[in-house]
């Protein structure tokens, strides 16, 4: 996949039950990967590599 993904594309990718639990535990993750600087969010909830 390339561009932005989606907590809810990020599950899938990794076989994770689309659960909100699960879904929010990754949103929650890619949150602090954009803290330390290793993504970025491009839209609001769309998550990408930073450049």
């Amino acid at each position: 996949m390339t561009g932005p993904l989606r907590a809810r594309d990020v599950c899938e990718a990794i076989d994770h039950e689309l659960l909100p639990k699960n879904i929010e535990g990754t949103r929650a993750k890619l949150k602090r990967l954009v803290k330390l600087g290793i993504l970025t969010e491009a839209d609001v909830g769309s998550f990408t590599r930073k450049q």
